[in-house]
């Protein structure tokens, strides 16, 4: 409940006298330290005002009549009050006074307030268009940013007009050294928290993007693949022990289909259709994006799924992304490949060294990847497809010179 105190005053305004000689009566309200004047429609005669008594007088019909109004309009604003404070929601004066005048008052949010009210209506769209870890991520970022307005306010919570373009600034120092975050990170959290700021606008809490001219720091992401040599040393190694040897058939089988470990570990028979050219493909939904998605199988993926055909629905063994990203690196300290192996190092060996440099376009390895947009696949592979240009007319002008 808001404990602030309400102070209702009545003043007159002795320059605005009128032809009858009398001057018109406001009152003014002042709640947590933000005034809300307005005019009552009394007019009374200047010396007929007891500013300190808070009365018109000498008593007549005239300023009986003043007096009456004037307790009944301070009645009436303290039963506004009242009940906006009974509804345990954060309020104005100048709410106060619409509610006395009867007016629909739209309701003042605060950051986290209308951050708790954007993750009530996102929790109804898990299952349908987002999954429960992405709502989960929303929900760590609000506890960041309930952590920061603590420490840099000292205060709970602070309302949602209040924010300021430097907010963000702020925001992006605190995850950067109290954190400890790298700034990729930093970037994909305060682009989440923007949503739920734009929705504020969105739903008219706010009337203008208080970041509109913020700018996320630029990552120089660097995309680590296998090359074709890499990818060829890597499969003709000859492991002893059971144990590296799936991991290695896993790892080789991502490089050309581009699934992630969860739909690594997911890939069951039934994913595994014939398509519209009689051959076999993979028809599953990206785990991240929810997208559905299909993969041709080419004949080296097509091997390892005969290598583990067995009773059971899954194609491969299961095994733990811990223990799969641990052998990983056993392998690659074994075969001597100084890049760290991942199921995104061989998502990224599929779209590159698998189709991109075979002249795949990269519209078709955008939708073979499963991206949500072509533009996340332009960002990602770009400069790879300039390399493999330059390579190109490298020897093109080995070609001519010769």
């Amino acid at each position: 409940m808001n404990t602030y105190m309400l102070k209702i005053l009545f003043v007159i305004s002795p320059s605005r006298i009128n032809k009858k000689g009398l001057v018109p009566l406001f009152c003014r309200l002042t709640f947590m330290s933000k005034r809300k004047q307005f005019a009552t429609g009394l007019f009374i005669k200047p010396d007929d005002w007891d500013s300190k008594r808070q009365i018109a007088h000498p008593p007549n019909d005239q300023n009986t009549f003043i007096n009456n109004e004037m307790s009944l309009i301070k009645t009436k604003l303290i039963q506004a009050f009242l009940l906006l404070q009974v509804k345990e929601n954060s309020f104005t004066a100048e709410d106060i006074y619409k509610t006395f005048k009867g007016e629909k008052i739209q309701k003042e949010y605060n950051v986290i307030e209308f951050y708790k009210h954007y993750l009530n209506r996102l929790k109804t769209l898990v299952g349908i268009d987002i999954k429960l870890v992405t709502w989960n991520k929303f929900l760590y970022i609000k506890d960041d940013v309930k952590t920061f307005v603590k420490r840099k306010y000292k205060t709970n919570d602070i309302q949602l007009k209040h924010l300021e373009a430097n907010f963000l600034t702020e925001l992006e120092y605190y995850f950067k050294v109290e954190k400890k975050l790298k700034q990729i990170t930093i970037n994909k959290k305060i682009q989440r928290f923007r949503k739920v700021i734009k929705m504020a606008v969105a739903e008219g809490y706010l009337e203008k993007d208080p970041f509109m001219l913020y700018k996320s720091k630029q990552v120089k992401k660097e995309i680590i693949y296998l090359t074709p040599e890499e990818l060829e040393q890597f499969e003709k190694h000859v492991f002893t022990q059971r144990r590296l040897q799936v991991v290695q058939d896993l790892f080789v089988f991502s490089c050309y289909t581009g699934l992630a470990y969860n739909e690594l570990s997911k890939l069951d028979k039934s994913h595994i259709l014939k398509g519209f050219d009689d051959n076999l493909w993979i028809q599953m939904k990206r785990e991240k994006t929810n997208k559905p998605f299909s993969v041709p199988l080419l004949p080296k993926p097509l091997l390892l799924i005969k290598k583990y055909r067995s009773a059971d629905s899954k194609v491969f063994p299961v095994i733990s992304n811990q223990k799969y990203n641990s052998y990983l690196k056993e392998l690659s300290t074994i075969i001597g490949i100084d890049k760290k192996l991942t199921t995104h190092t061989a998502r990224r060996t599929f779209a590159s060294t698998v189709l991109l440099y075979n002249d795949v376009p990269m519209e078709i390895v955008s939708e073979l990847l499963g991206h949500s947009s072509m533009k996340i696949t332009q960002d990602s592979y770009g400069k790879i497809v300039q390399k493999k240009i330059s390579e190109e007319m490298i020897r093109l002008n080995k070609k001519f010179i010769g």
